[in-house]
């Protein structure tokens, strides 16, 4: 009997899974359905070096796939707009329903958005957000030298926008609820030691503030505060963070208060327990990792899309193979991934591993904060929780083995 598999999400997380089931042996269809018109795509660059280019091409920036998925059936600009997980079957936009012996959650985050009084929210009105191609070519064509950018967020993708915008020569304003930006993964001290750096090229922050409204008709002219002060803009980009696309998991007793809740083999949890014959991937899943401690997280970091779509092809896989014993050994082989994400923002590379945001410690293990690269150690109860560098790439991979395990700090 074939089997069919379907996956809700072209991204790399589903790629990654389609891979990782051939790898592991299921030779059934598989079936990806995403609402972009585009296979796979590297998202990090949208905002770092691919914006600073111009003319950003899907080619430069597509996935290579490996010759297993070779015969994938790729459903581009479709949508999954709700599902019956126990009849294992999905619906898409225009109703077509798609039976399947086992389904992956791929289907990401979207970026949140303010409701905020003023133009219309287009690109033709200087109003931005960036998750695509398209979004990161119409900004790219607003970030012309003289003009004026509000960017409302301070998180790493407001700040590489900054940084960004600022080597072509804009005017730029990052606008932030936080007093720090970047504030909650890395901390105040890095925090505060980045903001003087981005300072030091031109960048202005007004911090501590909220949003109240944009000016302007049929084009952005400004940005109001809750202060009752008003910054001039030609360009406005909203990052403020993300939303999980799970409004079509709805109505099935699982936990979506934050993406989705799952087991160490990621599948999501209902009222009776694990559903054997469902995954979640990506930025989707929130599951423990033993690695740290057996808290659920959801963690967007870039490598968290591979790692996740590999376990999940392997766990489904041997589920779809039929061999009960090789299923329950492959979903006690412990799930411990390590997180990681760099930055890139002017000449800084910035490079995490592990959880900062889980310590409660923060100390200076490498350089000073006077300097232009440091190493950073983030611990819970004399354990390494996670490490950041600007600069000092050896100093971090060095650290990286170290994470999960008591450390002891020599003050700096």
């Amino acid at each position: 009997m074939t089997h069919r598999v379907v996956i809700a999400g072209a991204g790399l997380a589903g790629l990654r899974t389609a891979e990782s089931l051939r790898t592991h042996g299921f030779a059934g269809e598989v079936i990806i359905i995403g609402d972009e018109v585009h296979l796979p795509y590297n998202r990090p660059p949208l905002s770092k070096e691919a914006l600073g280019a111009e003319g950003i091409t899907h080619e430069a920036l597509a996935f290579r796939h490996k010759p297993n998925v070779s015969d994938v059936d790729w459903r581009l600009g479709r949508q999954v707009t709700s599902s019956d997980l126990a009849a294992t079957s999905v619906t898409l936009d225009d109703g077509e329903i798609i039976e399947a012996d086992a389904i992956v959650a791929a289907t990401g985050v979207r970026p949140r958005r303010l409701t905020l009084e003023g133009p219309t929210f287009t690109a033709a009105s200087g109003h931005h957000i960036v998750r695509t191609i398209e979004d990161a070519n119409a900004l790219r064509a607003d970030l012309q030298p003289g003009a004026r950018l509000v960017v409302l967020g301070a998180g790493f993708i407001g700040c590489e926008v900054a940084a960004t915008a600022r080597k072509l020569g804009v005017d730029v304003t990052c606008a932030a609820y936080d007093p720090a930006p970047m504030l909650r993964p890395l901390g105040p001290e890095l925090a505060n030691f980045l903001q003087r750096f981005h300072e030091t090229h031109g960048v202005a922050f007004r911090l501590g503030v909220g949003v109240t409204g944009l000016t302007g008709s049929d084009r952005v002219d400004g940005v109001d505060l809750a202060d009752g002060s008003h910054l001039n803009a030609d360009v406005v980009v909203e990052a403020v963070g993300s939303v999980c696309n799970t409004e079509w998991l709805a109505g099935q007793d699982l936990d979506l208060a934050d993406g989705v809740l799952t087991d160490n083999a990621l599948r999501p949890i209902g009222i009776g327990g694990p559903l054997d014959s469902v995954a979640v991937v990506g930025d989707l899943a929130r599951y423990p990792n033993p690695l740290f401690d057996d808290v659920a997280r959801r963690v967007e970091h870039w490598n968290i899309p591979t790692e996740t779509g590999k376990r999940a092809g392997a766990v489904l896989a041997a589920k779809l193979a039929g061999d009960p014993v090789n299923y329950e050994t492959v979903i006690a082989n412990e799930f411990k991934p390590m997180p990681a994400f760099w930055s890139d923002q002017y000449d800084l590379r910035i490079q995490s591993f592990g959880l900062p945001g889980a310590a409660t410690d923060v100390q200076l293990l490498e350089g000073s904060w006077d300097a232009d690269e440091v190493v950073v150690g983030y611990l819970r109860d004399g354990v390494l929780m996670g490490v950041v560098g600007v600069g000092l790439l050896k100093s971090v991979m060095a650290l990286r083995t170290m994470i999960g395990k008591p450390f002891e700090t020599v003050a700096n």
